[in-house]
């Protein structure tokens, strides 16, 4: 049987640009530094379920729209 592996790519810059706020406000209201928020954004870190949520909560959005995955393709 193989194992599924999955590509995760963030949203966070499109709602966070509609709520117009910053990557350092968003990150004060999640109750993180900026430059995790830096990092999300650009694919470089894989969130915990509860700092997505909490995310998701902060930018009034489902946390499905923030994180998509997609299935790699077979190595």
């Amino acid at each position: 049987m193989s194992e599924k592996r999955y590509n995760m790519d963030t949203q966070i810059h499109v709602w966070r640009a509609k709520k117009r706020m910053t990557q350092q406000e968003l990150a004060n209201r999640a109750g993180v530094s900026r430059q995790t928020i830096m990092q999300l954004e650009k694919n470089r870190y894989n969130p915990s379920l509860m700092l997505a949520q909490t995310i998701a909560d902060v930018l009034d959005a489902d946390i499905h729209d923030l994180f998509i995955l997609t299935m790699k393709e077979s190595e």
